[in-house]
């Protein structure tokens, strides 16, 4: 049976770009009689507000969207996160890194020439991965702060050489590239956790046969073919969908200000002539 999800981050309100991605889910799993869960992925408490939440909910009731219940919460669930980051740090796949962000750009200044380029900008040049284990046992007993990131080398490494693939319905067959992100955060300093290593979990725990997200999250699923590996995970089919985008050709986002479905709602528009915009018409 086909299961998908749509999972928002309650740091804002939901305009175009959340309701496509929202009924893309929905209609994945229905044109095929499967399931359809919501996943509230609030694990950054610094930005994520109950009141988000609630309106997200109300927005996508107006869609007409139905949902299973009971809906899972990401901040409910930490320990389960945490667990998993034990369990890669005991097996040495993850390390503590205690650069500031301008560590990290003075020491590819230092290095000189152009920095390695990785899918999500310059690849963590490893200032921390080959500390001593009595200078990190030093400096996590002394207080300092850090975040985990992930051994790529020893990851794959202990996953052999067969090639990590997954299906994607819109491009086939991909061989996964992790190389493209390097040394991956997994376990934020200001959270505990990481989007990576929850979404997941979160997946493989609700039986989640079917990802469907939008192209920007494309090179995160490299990522997070080498977590399902190292963690015994199921592998889901993804289907990565295009974005909604402005007059100018900028995707939608929360940080730009988009329109809020609130707004369209207020302003008159009907739930039907917003899922006939976004292409879902009856």
């Amino acid at each position: 049976m086909t299961i998908t999800r749509f999972a928002p981050s309650p740091s804002g309100l939901l305009h175009l770009g959340h309701a496509y991605s929202a009924l893309f889910a929905e209609a994945s799993a229905r044109r095929d009689g499967g399931r359809f869960l919501l996943r509230i992925e609030d694990i950054d408490f610094t930005r994520c507000r109950r009141e988000f939440e609630e309106r997200l909910m109300e927005d996508l009731g107006w869609l007409g969207l139905v949902w299973e219940q009971p809906v899972r919460r990401q901040s409910e669930h930490l320990d389960a996160y945490a667990a998993v980051a034990d369990t890669l740090r005991s097996r040495g796949l993850i390390y503590p890194c205690f650069c500031t962000r301008r560590d990290i750009l003075r020491e590819i200044e230092q290095a000189g020439g152009a920095p390695q380029e990785g899918a999500e900008g310059p690849l963590y040049p490893g200032i921390c991965r080959g500390l001593s284990e009595d200078e990190r046992s030093a400096r996590l007993a002394a207080g300092e702060g850090h975040a985990w990131r992930l051994d790529l080398a020893k990851a794959l490494e202990t996953i052999g050489p067969e090639p990590l693939v997954w299906r994607d319905l819109g491009r086939g067959e991909i061989v996964a590239q992790p190389e493209r992100l390097g040394d991956a955060v997994l376990v934020r300093k200001d959270i505990g956790t990481s989007y990576h290593v929850a979404v997941v979990w979160d997946d493989a725990l609700q039986g989640v046969t079917r990802v469907t997200r939008g192209e920007d999250l494309w090179e995160s699923t490299h990522l997070h073919r080498v977590l399902q590996a190292l963690l015994g995970l199921p592998v889901p089919e993804y289907h990565h969908h295009g974005l909604i985008r402005d007059e100018s050709g900028r995707r939608l986002a929360k940080r730009d200000e988009a329109e809020p479905l609130g707004a369209l709602r207020e302003a008159g528009a009907s739930p039907e002539s917003v899922r006939a915009r976004l292409g879902f018409g009856e």
